[in-house]
């Protein structure tokens, strides 16, 4: 019944990190999966999810019945309000629209149905050149056109600026453009504020429809309006536009698949046919999201001394994270190894890019038992004080026995 269903290659991230688990080598290190460890290597829940959780678990006004199909309404509230921020006039005028979904992915995957069913036929979906590969499934999955947009200038390791900017001036009116809000993934290179004006201007002027994912809001920084100043400024000059955001990241909240859609639209009835619209793409899905997450954020960002406490356990992340970016820069250094690595301390985020060959990410590999993806990306939050120095003499192994044509 079934033998017509052709064979499917394993998804890139998680078939590397599956070989990493199969490695029986003593020495190995996982520079895969985008998610949280400690300097010990271990995932780390933050200590403000355990005290909410324990809170929670006391109470006796909560169930586990059916949320709303669009999701908790203080869950929502607070959501678009974090990224928005509390000065938003389109939340003010009552423009915006949230939905709670199954994390960034899911918003990512309910705004392309949507796309697909209310903007015009042919409508095209740009997308940053790299970017996170998931970004091309979810929009060939949901049958849309995408078109790459010049992003990351390989030669100098950081923005090509003037290659993105040419493109969104050539995009057609109408497209859908995918913008990374921080911590670009898989480059670590972002867009300081000068250069995000002048992209709001030219998609303003080019009548472009700007969709925001925000999957590492106060990761890259810890400052968390300051990493979401794109959304803000494009906010505050009146542009409509989509937002997904996810809490898998600065939560820890990987495994509760918490995240949410935005819509910031014209007016109060745009709002209100948005909302029933997503209803029912929602109902047709998954029929009602999930509970324990949204709770637990819901709780965090409207108490102020949780939402302190949450802030002061993301800064830890982000430290560590930077830490080890100066540390494997250091490293690098020490050795002399041949080229430029300004790179490793230069970008942001979770994410960095290495700039190596597909040929040398085999190596690494297969030689030294380092996993990474085969285009050069590496997880910040896999280097620790103990693998740092192995990390780099890898590098630097591979480098000179493979070097670049």
């Amino acid at each position: 019944m079934f033998k017509h269903v052709p064979p499917q290659a394993p998804d890139a991230i998680f078939g590397i990190n599956n070989a990493f688990k199969a490695d029986p080598a003593p020495e190995k290190c996982n520079l895969v999966i985008g998610a949280y460890r400690d300097d010990d290597g271990n995932p780390w829940v933050l200590p403000i999810v355990n005290k909410i959780e324990k809170e929670m678990a006391e109470r006796d006004d909560l169930d586990k019945e059916y949320a709303p199909i669009t999701g908790l309404p203080e869950f929502c509230e607070e959501t678009r309000k974090l990224v928005l921020g509390k000065e938003s006039p389109s939340i003010k005028e009552g423009r915006v629209c949230t939905i709670q979904t199954l994390s960034g992915t899911g918003g990512l995957g309910l705004g392309m149905i949507f796309i697909k069913r209310f903007m015009p036929a042919g409508t095209k979906v740009y997308i940053s050149d790299p970017s996170w590969a998931n970004h091309k499934n979810i929009a060939s999955g949901n049958d849309l056109e995408f078109v790459l947009y010049k992003y990351y200038h390989k030669a100098t390791g950081g923005l090509d600026f003037d290659g993105f900017k040419a493109d969104m001036q050539a995009a057609p009116e109408g497209s859908v453009i995918l913008l990374h809000v921080c911590a670009h993934n898989p480059t670590g290179v972002d867009l300081n504020r000068a250069q995000w004006e002048e992209i709001r201007e030219v998609m303003a002027e080019r009548k472009l429809v700007p969709f925001f994912d925000c999957a590492y809001q106060g990761f890259a920084t810890g400052d968390l309006d300051g990493d979401a100043f794109a959304v803000q400024m494009f906010d505050k000059a009146g542009m409509e536009m989509m937002i997904t955001q996810s809490y898998s990241k600065n939560f820890g909240l990987y495994g509760e698949r918490c995240g949410a859609l935005s819509f910031v639209t014209d007016s109060a009835e745009t709002v209100t046919n948005v909302k029933a619209q997503m209803s029912k793409i929602v109902r047709q899905n998954y029929s009602n999201p999930p509970r324990h997450g949204a709770q637990i954020v819901a709780t965090v960002l409207k108490e102020p001394a949780y939402f302190k406490e949450w802030s002061d356990q993301l800064q830890v992340m982000v430290d560590r994270i930077l830490e080890m970016r100066k540390t494997l820069h250091a490293e690098l250094t020490a050795l002399e190894t041949p080229g430029d690595w300004s790179g490793v301390i230069n970008q942001i985020g979770m994410f960095s890019f290495t700039g190596l060959s597909l040929e040398q990410c085999e190596r690494m590999m297969e030689k030294h038992h380092v996993y990474m993806l085969k285009n050069g990306r590496v997880s910040m939050c896999g280097l620790t004080t103990k693998n740092v120095k192995y990390v780099a003499k890898a590098i630097d192994e591979v480098v000179r026995a493979l070097p670049k044509a």
